[in-house]
C-alpha cells in the first residue's frame, strides 16, 4: 500500500507542476505531461519499470476519448466521413507505410521486417493530436476534420495489421488446427498469458458470426436498452451512480471487444456514435471528461517515464536523427495527400506536421512483433525510443504551425462548414446574445429553429445545452439552401457585422422574394441600410432594453406604472414612424450630419414626439383635477 501511494504521489506531484507551466509557456498540455514523465523517470529515476506496467492502464484513456468523440458524431456524419476515411486515411497508411519499409530495406532489413516496421510506424497519436486539437479549438477546421479522419482509419486499420503480423514471421506462419480452425493473434495476447476469448478455435467464418453478432448486439443495446437502465438508475438519486454507469458502458464494451480480438478504443467509438443521439448524451460526457484527461495525462507521463535512458544516452544523434527522418518521412507523405485532396494552406499545413509523428499503437504493434520474433529485440528497443522521441516532437510541431498561421493570416475563414442535415420553418443566421434569446423564445413555443453560425465557440455552447447548430458562415447561398430556405417561412439575420448583415438580408430578398426576413440593426442608420435592402422588421439591438431603462426613470420620478407604460408606447409609435419618414431623406454614404435635409426633417419630428407626449400629460392632470 505504501509503494503504491508513494508512486501515486510523485505522478500526480509531476504533473501538477509541469503541466500548468507549459500551458502557461504556450506548449500545451501534452508536453507538460511527456516531461514530466522525463523528468520523474530518466532523469531522477523515481518511477522504474512500473511505468509500462501503468502505461497498459493508462492506455484506457485514449479508449475513453474515442468514445466522447463518438459521442459527438452521428451516425450520418460518419457516414459522410466514408470518402476521407476510406481515401485520405487510407492513403495514408499505404504510403507510409512503403516509404518507410523502403527506408528499412535500404538501411539492410529483412523485407518482412522493414514491412512490420513501416506498418508500426505509419500510425499516428490518436491521444496526442487530438487532445492537441480540441485544447487548441482546430477540431472542426478542415485539417482538423481531416485529421480525425485519417486518425480513426488508422485505430481501425490496427485490427488487420495485428491479425497480418503473424504472416511475417519466419518461424510462426499461419497455424492451422487438426479441425481446420485458425489460431488467431490478438492485440491481448500478451506476455501475460491465457485470456479469455470467443473465437479462438473457431473457423474463419464462426470468427466472422460471432464479431459481427458481438457489433450488433452493442449497436441494439445502445438504441434499446440505455433508455430504460438511465431511468432506473435515476430513481436512485444517487449522482455517483451516473458515473457508475458511465464507466461500466465504456469498460464493459471495451471488454467485449477483447473476446473476438478487436480494438477496444474501436469498440467504444462504436458506442459512442450509437448513443450520440441519446438523451443522455452530455450526462455521459461530464461524467466520463474528468477520467479521460486524467487517464490521457498518466498516459503521456508514462511515456516520458518510459524511455530507456541508457540506450538514448549512448547514441543519442543518430536516434534523434531517426526520430525526425520518420518524421519527414511521413510529413511528405502528408502533405502529398493533404494536396491531392484539395486541403489548402492553413489546413494543408495542420494536417501534415499534426499527423508526422508514429503514436502509440506504434508501441502495441512493435511489441507484438518482438513476441512473434518478426523484429529482433535490440532493434525493438530502437524503435521504441524512435516512437517515444517523434511523440516528444510532436508539441513542437504544433507551435510549428501557429507560428505559420500567423502568418497565413485569420484562422476563422478556414473553418470547414458543417453538413446541414436539418430544416425548419425559421432559420436564425446569428447565435449571439441577440440570436440566443430569439431562439429560446421560438424553440420554447414549439416552433423548430435551423440556427446557422460562423462562430465555432458559439456553436459549441449552444450544444452543450443540447440546442444543435450547424458550423458555417450563413450569408453562402448553398447553405443557407441547405438549411431549407426555399420551405422557411421567416429568416432572423442576428449577426453581429452590420456589413455582413445588409450583404445577407440583400442576397435573401433576391432569392426568396415571398420570405419574411428579421435583421438585427446595430443603429439608425443601418435601419435605413437594412430597408432598403428587403428586411421586414428591422430590430436596434439597443432600442428595446433603452426604451425600458426610459420607462423606469419615469416610474421613479412620480408617474404611475400605466402612465409611464403609456408614454413608452407613445415614443415606440412615433420613433416607428420617424424612421421610415426619415428614410426618404437619408442618402446611402452621406453621415447624417452633414445631410441638412435629414437634420431638419428630423427636428421637425422630434418636437412633434414633444408634442404628444406634452398632451399626454396634460391628459393625466386633467383627469387627476
Amino acid at each position: 500500500m505504501e509503494a503504491f501511494l508513494y508512486q501515486a504521489t510523485i505522478y500526480l506531484s509531476a504533473a501538477v507542476i509541469a503541466v500548468p507551466i507549459a500551458a502557461r509557456l504556450g506548449l500545451g498540455s501534452v508536453l507538460g505531461y511527456l516531461a514530466a514523465g522525463i523528468m520523474i523517470g530518466p532523469v531522477f529515476g523515481l518511477v522504474g519499470s512500473e511505468a509500462r506496467d501503468l502505461q497498459h492502464f493508462a492506455e484506457f484513456g485514449i479508449v475513453m476519448m474515442l468514445f466522447l468523440i463518438g459521442l459527438e458524431l452521428e451516425p450520418r456524419a460518419l457516414w459522410a466521413m466514408r470518402h476521407k476515411l476510406i481515401g485520405l486515411g487510407g492513403l495514408q497508411i499505404i504510403l507510409s507505410t512503403l516509404a518507410l519499409m523502403g527506408a528499412a530495406m535500404v538501411a539492410g532489413e529483412p523485407w518482412q521486417v522493414s514491412l512490420a516496421i513501416g506498418l508500426s510506424l505509419s500510425l499516428s497519436s490518436t491521444a496526442i493530436v487530438l487532445q492537441t486539437l480540441s485544447e487548441k479549438g482546430l477540431m472542426q477546421t478542415g485539417g482538423g476534420r481531416a485529421s480525425f479522419s485519417v486518425l480513426l482509419t488508422q485505430d481501425i486499420a490496427v485490427i488487420p495489421i495485428l491479425a497480418f503480423m503473424p504472416l511475417l514471421a519466419a518461424k510462426n506462419l499461419l497455424q492451422m488446427s487438426d479441425d481446420g480452425s485458425i489460431q488467431r493473434a490478438s492485440s491481448v495476447a500478451t506476455e501475460h498469458g491465457s485470456r479469455l476469448s470467443l473465437v479462438d478455435g473457431l473457423p474463419g467464418w464462426g470468427v466472422t458470426l460471432v464479431t459481427i453478432g458481438l457489433v450488433a448486439l452493442i449497436v441494439l443495446a445502445g438504441i434499446y436498452l440505455t433508455r430504460p437502465v438511465f431511468r432506473y438508475i435515476h430513481a436512485a438519486n444517487m449522482r455517483e451512480m451516473y458515473t457508475a454507469l458511465a464507466l461500466l458502458i465504456v469498460v464493459g464494451i471495451s471488454f467485449l471487444m477483447t473476446l473476438v480480438g478487436l480494438s477496444p478504443a474501436l469498440g467504444a467509438f462504436l458506442a459512442g456514435v450509437v448513443l450520440a443521439n441519446s438523451e443522455f448524451r452530455h450526462e455521459l460526457e461530464s461524467d466520463l471528461t474528468p477520467f479521460k484527461g486524467l487517464l490521457l495525462g498518466l498516459f503521456f507521463i508514462t511515456v516520458g517515464a518510459g524511455i530507456n535512458y541508457q540506450l538514448f544516452l549512448s547514441n543519442p544523434g543518430d536516434l534523434i536523427g531517426l526520430a525526425l527522418l520518420v518524421i519527414v518521412a511521413k510529413g511528405s507523405i502528408l502533405y502529398f495527400v493533404a494536396r491531392a485532396f484539395g486541403l489548402k494552406r492553413r489546413n494543408r499545413w495542420l494536417f501534415t506536421l499534426g499527423l508526422a509523428q508514429a503514436g502509440e499503437f506504434g508501441f502495441v504493434l512493435l511489441s507484438f512483433s518482438r513476441q512473434l520474433d518478426v523484429i529482433p529485440s535490440a532493434l525493438t528497443e530502437k524503435l521504441l525510443l524512435i516512437v517515444a522521441l517523434s511523440m516528444l516532437i510532436t508539441p513542437l510541431l504544433f507551435i510549428t504551425y501557429d507560428l505559420l498561421s500567423k502568418r497565413l493570416g485569420d484562422t476563422a475563414a478556414e473553418l470547414e462548414p458543417d453538413e446541414i442535415d436539418e430544416e425548419g420553418p425559421v432559420i436564425i443566421a446569428g447565435i449571439g446574445r441577440f440570436g440566443q434569446i430569439v431562439n429560446r423564445l421560438v424553440r420554447a413555443s414549439g416552433v423548430k429553429t435551423v440556427v446557422l453560425d460562423y462562430d465555432m465557440k458559439s456553436i459549441q455552447l449552444m450544444r452543450r445545452y443540447g440546442v444543435k447548430g450547424f458550423l458555417g458562415d450563413p450569408t453562402r447561398p448553398e447553405l443557407l439552401k441547405a438549411a431549407g430556405l426555399s420551405k422557411a417561412r421567416v429568416l432572423v439575420v442576428a449577426l453581429d457585422d452590420p456589413k455582413k448583415t445588409v450583404q445577407m438580408v440583400r442576397q435573401v430578398r433576391r432569392m426568396q422574394p415571398d420570405l419574411h426576413i428579421i435583421a438585427r440593426a446595430h443603429d439608425r442608420t443601418h435601419v435605413f441600410e437594412l430597408y432598403k435592402a428587403g428586411a421586414n422588421d428591422i430590430v436596434r439591438e439597443l432600442f428595446d432594453s433603452s426604451l425600458r431603462a426610459g420607462r423606469y426613470v419615469l416610474e421613479n420620478i412620480g408617474l404611475s406604472e400605466y402612465e409611464a407604460a403609456r408614454a413608452e408606447q407613445t415614443f415606440y409609435a412615433h420613433d416607428r414612424m420617424t424612421v421610415r419618414d426619415l428614410a426618404d431623406y437619408w442618402i446611402p454614404g452621406v453621415p447624417s450630419s452633414l445631410n441638412k435635409a435629414y437634420i431638419a426633417r428630423a427636428r421637425e419630428l422630434e418636437k412633434d414626439l414633444e408634442t404628444a407626449l406634452l398632451e399626454l400629460y396634460e391628459e393625466k392632470d386633467q383627469n387627476q383635477a
